[in-house]
């Protein structure tokens, strides 16, 4: 077996250090540097980790240019240029939800990695969780039907952000794993949302998606809400299955159940509704961190193109940015082929608002930047 690679972690916060201690524990490779403007963190990934620790990616490029892979888990506004920064330098890049903060940006750092030969691989979690996947086969299987609509619950009491708002914090996650178990993108999107901890920073998002063969997909997010939830829920013509990724144990629940149209419309014939038996596969139970780190050394290591790639993270933000114009709107339907709204449809007055992607935090507005 070869050197171990060696890696740079750029963002010391709460995922930050998650990630950070995930890659030191691996024997696959090897955690040299760690960087932050907080000198406290540094301080702490020094003790934790037996790292070097600078403070600023400019610091790690100059000083450690033995790292051939650098990870980005820094907030969502620094993706970009830390990205595009690492890319220039040669390095193969791992940028954590989302990819970027508009369209315009990743496509721009997809053409970059490609040009330049670089491995470019987005965090997208869930692609990498062991029930996802097997909800990826069940589906796939043909095992619960024709697929009528999907729905997925991402709420919490905290932590409540101001560098972006629920949309941003928290959608990515649902859209991959949406996107990746049905293998389509959808035509349209809708998003209604409302903020008031913050002025402009949604706390919580109700999110449409609509596809073309009729399927739907629901998304509630929040950051203000009692409870602590992170569900999934399928429903197919034949079966229905419930991935509870908050559950200690038995995460992905079957459902043999179901309703069918009788086969002969008679005057009063009623509906058929069954209820069968619950089947509870059993999941490996690898931390999904960890294989999805183990993934990114791999292509690294082989040259290999990742599965939530560059194309994969431009999807989610393409959606994103869709959800984003609906939600200024007021819940209006967006085309994801043309970004256009309904002629049949007329927007509501302009909302005066202090958070876009585009512009994460405006003068003088108090934000406490909470770090990835």
């Amino acid at each position: 077996m070869g050197a171990r690679l060696k890696v740079g972690v750029v963002g010391l916060g709460a995922w930050g250090c998650n990630v950070a201690r995930c890659l030191y524990e691996m024997p696959e490779c090897d955690l040299v540097v760690c960087s932050d403007l907080n000198e406290a963190r540094r301080s702490m990934a020094e003790r934790n980790w037996n790292v070097q620790t600078v403070a600023s990616l400019d610091e790690m490029l100059a000083q450690h240019a033995e790292i051939r892979a650098v990870v980005i888990s820094s907030p969502a506004i620094t993706h970009y240029p830390l990205a595009k920064k690492a890319l220039l330098a040669d390095k193969d890049v791992f940028v954590e939800k989302p990819f970027t903060l508009n369209v315009r940006d990743a496509e721009e750092l997809s053409a970059l990695a490609a040009a330049r030969g670089r491995i470019l691989m987005v965090g997208h979690l869930l692609e990498y969780h062991p029930a996802v996947n097997r909800i990826r086969e069940i589906i796939q299987s043909g095992d619960l039907g024709e697929i009528y609509y999907i729905y997925t619950q991402r709420v919490n009491l905290g932590r409540i952000r101001g560098d972006e708002n629920a949309l941003w914090s928290f959608a990515p996650h649902d859209l991959s794993q949406i996107l990746y178990i049905l293998g389509e993108d959808p035509v349209d999107v809708s998003a209604r949302g409302q903020s008031f901890i913050q002025d402009g920073i949604e706390d919580v998002v109700f999110l449409s998606l609509f596809f073309a063969n009729r399927r739907m997909a629901h998304i509630h997010i929040s950051w203000l809400d009692p409870h602590k939830m992170r569900s999934t829920t399928v429903v197919g013509s034949k079966k229905m299955l419930v991935f509870d990724d908050a559950a200690a144990s038995e995460k992905l629940r079957i459902y043999d159940s179901g309703a069918q149209s009788p086969a002969t419309c008679s005057y009063g014939e009623a509906i058929q509704v069954r209820f069968g038996d619950i089947q509870i596969p059993h999941l490996i139970a690898t931390e999904p961190l960890k294989l999805e780190f183990q993934h990114f050394i791999n292509c690294v290591e082989h040259r290999i193109t990742p599965r939530s790639d560059s194309q994969d993270g431009l999807r989610v933000v393409r959606i994103l940015e869709a959800a984003q114009k609906s939600l200024e709107m007021d819940g209006l339907p967006v085309s994801l082929h043309s970004g256009a709204v309904s002629k049949a449809l007329h927007p509501p007055q302009t909302i005066n608002r202090q958070w876009t992607p585009s512009l994460p935090m405006v003068p003088g507005m108090p934000v406490v930047v909470a770090h990835s």
